[in-house]
């Protein structure tokens, strides 16, 4: 069976956890969009994994790992990951592969990034993490990108980067006032990792198709989530990619005929990092609390991520753009002890009640969530394994969110270790 793993809400939503469960009944997994500016944890014993490049699958040995074609690959990062991994006994070599026509992320992108969110008013910040994620992705659609195998060509790959720099650097001295980049520099820092990254570049959809051919099981894990999906989030507010399915066909390269599920991932509550509208976020007290005791801190950040009650129109419009046919619920436990639980099952704009997500920013910017009440449960869910195990009033949320998503839960995570997960 061949699975795509969609963010369902505004990333982190424990993706990470999830992948490393589904690892386990699959041959290759599939990373097909974003760069090193999202993080998937990962708990393995008593060691914690942050991978932000590498597919968390890796972390279980002989199953195959591709970085594919939608990915933008910033060399020192990857090679840092693969450090870190090998250093901890985790062996990648020959296990991991790497897309050729994945585009390099260079300094001139962090630059750019980081340039352009410091000069513009606030209420215009994105919140982006400033590795160069976006003005990589720009470069791409502009056709002024490099990829992974033009390293292959020496003469082809200066000839291409000399002239993309000679661009980068007028913008950034007329514009922002930056000295810009010594070609030469640049040059020689990325010829040094040529040979290295060369072996782990192959043709990757070519080698997707071959696997299916041969009924290999493919996992395809995504970073974010489906509303910080380029087209179809809370744009402009979004990352620079697509989040959702169809960033999985075309960053991989896979056809869409060879998918045989998808399975969403949300929080038992909802959260985002950076800026942009979130109708159901929690009073200042509660959102602390709920910091605090779900860890909500960005993995590639730091920072905290903003923490609101469960928002069943966002959930339901993730389940139509990406048809998920299966939902896993995380972090329910984190819930214990509210007396209380609001849903937001609609939203209240201009005096009309909207029942589905509106696409206009600043529609979604005036909404106000309309919430349904349910009881809470004291209970602590962590050593929950059965479902006839739940309290009454956990079993009646996710039963209440089931109907709101219009999808099957079927998997609830009670705590960040693997073995705090429970099947239904």
């Amino acid at each position: 069976m061949n699975r795509i793993l969609i963010g369902a809400q505004w990333g982190d939503e424990g993706k990470g956890k999830i992948i490393d469960v589904l690892a386990r009944k699959s041959d290759i997994i599939v990373r097909y969009q974003g760069g090193n500016n999202a993080g998937h944890t990962v708990k393995f014993g008593k060691e914690k994994f942050v991978l932000h490049l590498i597919p968390s699958g890796i972390l279980h040995p002989g199953k195959i790992c591709v970085i594919g074609n939608g990915v933008v690959l910033d060399p020192e990062a990857f090679f840092e990951e693969v450090k870190v991994l090998e250093k901890k006994g985790v062996h990648v070599r020959g296990r991991l592969f790497v897309s050729e026509q994945a585009h390099l992320l260079f300094p001139y992108h962090r630059v750019a990034d980081a340039l352009r969110e410091g000069s513009i008013a606030r209420k215009e910040m994105i919140g982006t993490t400033k590795k160069g994620i976006g003005p990589c992705y720009a470069d791409k659609m502009a056709r002024i990108g490099v990829r992974v195998g033009d390293l292959k060509h020496p003469e082809y790959f200066r000839e291409r980067l000399a002239s993309v720099l000679r661009e980068k650097n007028q913008i950034l001295r007329k514009i922002y006032g930056h000295p810009g980049f010594s070609f030469a520099s640049i040059y020689r820092h990325f010829m040094s990792y040529r040979k290295s990254l060369l072996k782990f570049a192959v043709d990757t959809p070519t080698m997707l198709y071959e696997a299916a051919r041969k009924k290999k099981r493919l996992l395809f894990e995504g970073a974010q989530g489906t509303m910080l999906d380029v087209d179809h989030g809370t744009y402009p507010f979004v990352t620079s990619s697509n989040a959702t399915v169809g960033g999985a066909i075309a960053g991989s390269g896979i056809s869409p005929t060879l998918i045989d599920q998808v399975i969403g991932v949300v929080k038992a509550y909802t959260t985002r990092v950076g800026e942009g509208p979130f109708p159901t976020q929690f009073p200042d007290a509660l959102m602390k609390e709920i910091q605090r005791k779900g860890d909500e801190f960005g993995s590639t950040t730091g920072r905290p991520r903003r923490c609101g009650w469960f928002d069943a129109v966002v959930a339901r419009h993730a389940v139509r753009i990406n048809g998920i046919n299966e939902m896993a619920v995380m972090k329910l436990d984190i819930l214990s002890g509210l007396p209380n639980l609001r849903i937001a099952t609609a939203y209240r704009l201009n005096g009309k009640l909207w029942k589905t997500y509106p696409s206009s920013i600043y529609e979604f910017s005036n909404c106000r969530p309309v919430y349904e009440t349910v009881p809470g449960w004291k209970e602590d869910l962590s050593l929950v394994r059965r479902w006839k195990d739940f309290p009454r009033a956990a079993k009646r949320y996710l039963e209440r969110l089931e109907e709101l998503m219009e999808t099957p839960i079927r998997i609830v995570s009670v705590g960040s270790k693997r073995h705090q997960t429970v099947f239904l």
